[in-house]
């Protein structure tokens, strides 16, 4: 075993060559930053005396860095689960480590199947939903469980059937047609939010992204629950089709991926240098009312040019032109515009020129 710090936690982790499903406790240092948002996006909500589920606990990492980051009103208890009893036994141990710092008197640790915990417990405030691979599984009883105007947490790290590799495995598990191409990650994101909201109509739940973001080959989706058959209506009439070029994807979500108040709050409520760049650049994007980004070096092949501007050059003339234009955290080579695409291709063509 090896003691680590992360945030304020101190943590007791199994040492192990390479990340896998393998290991008897599982923690990946590289879902760090996936925590930090976390217990921001906690810490910057109006919502105090939560129930918080932890499913899939793994080493307790993320409900011990809860209870040492958030102030001491936020929780009212959580509970930590997981289906290995050697889990089981660090978590209890990690508590121990960081006692000092915990003000919360409400903590459970409990060794069950997620969906058995989940169907036991109460209904809670902050479901956080962290698997290895697809969240399929864990969804329909994370959204059951999930208090009325409480907040539920996904996290995807199967990436390569969102985003066009497996095309059928998309079919099967998120009943869609995905994309191969530089959208694969925004349209994988949108066909995830879809599947979920699908689940969460079934229970007139309707389920709003509030932050969505792609990082690190992984998919991360908080949404706001709200209990109302009109509102899950609403959300479902906002699920469609995308046309790109010829090709025909989704259906998937349509709307927004993000509450923009909220992110500018979160941002002033962190001095995490990689955390705040991240949001940065989703606030910047998300105020631009655009489905897509428009994928540079791919434009560029298709309309056979050379000299591709750079991307500054491309947002400023967009900018002197009038018209909203920020670079995407999906990927280094999209711009995003709210000039309409069959415009877009001919003044880039010009500026190539």
């Amino acid at each position: 075993m090896k003691t680590i710090k992360e945030g304020k936690a101190t943590i007791k982790i199994q040492e192990s060559e390479k990340i896998s499903r393998k290991m008897d406790v599982f923690y990946n240092p590289k879902m760090e930053s996936n925590r930090d948002i976390s217990v921001l996006l906690l810490k910057t909500i109006k919502k105090d005396n939560m129930n918080i589920g932890l499913p899939l606990a793994g080493t307790g990492v993320r409900g011990i860095r809860f209870l040492t980051e958030l102030n001491k009103n936020k929780i009212n208890s959580i509970i930590f689960n997981d289906h290995s009893e050697k889990a089981v036994k660090l978590i209890k141990k990690n508590i121990e480590l960081n006692e000092e710092q915990i003000n919360c008197n409400d903590i459970e640790v409990s060794c069950m199947d997620s969906d058995e915990f989940l169907l036991k417990g109460k209904g809670l405030d902050y479901i956080d939903i962290d698997p290895f691979g697809s969240p399929n599984r864990f969804l329909d009883m994370a959204v059951k469980k999930t208090a009325r105007e409480g907040i539920l947490a996904v996290t995807s790290t199967d990436t390569a059937s969102l985003s066009g590799t497996y095309p059928k495995t998309c079919k099967r598990y998120y009943w869609a047609e995905p994309l191969r191409n530089e959208l694969k990650h925004l349209i994988g994101l949108r066909i995830l939010i879809r599947k979920i909201q699908l689940i969460g109509a079934q229970y007139n739940k309707a389920l709003t992204p509030i932050l969505s973001y792609y990082k690190d080959h992984y998919f991360r989706i908080f949404f706001r629950v709200k209990k109302s058959k009109k509102s899950c209506d609403g959300l479902l009439k906002k699920h469609n089709f995308l046309f790109y070029f010829n090709k025909k994807v989704g259906p998937l979500w349509l709307e927004k991926l993000n509450d923009n108040k909220l992110i500018k709050k979160m941002l002033n409520n962190t001095e995490k240098q990689p955390v705040k760049k991240l949001l940065n650049l989703i606030y910047e994007e998300s105020q631009i009312d655009n489905i897509i980004f428009y994928p540079i070096h791919e434009l560029a092949k298709e309309l056979k040019i050379k000299n591709t501007p750079k991307n500054e050059t491309i947002i400023k003339e967009l900018k002197k032109k009038k018209y909203k234009a920020s670079l995407t955290h999906f990927t280094p080579n999209g711009i995003k515009t709210d000039m309409e695409m069959d415009e877009f291709l001919g003044f880039f063509k010009s500026l190539s020129d």
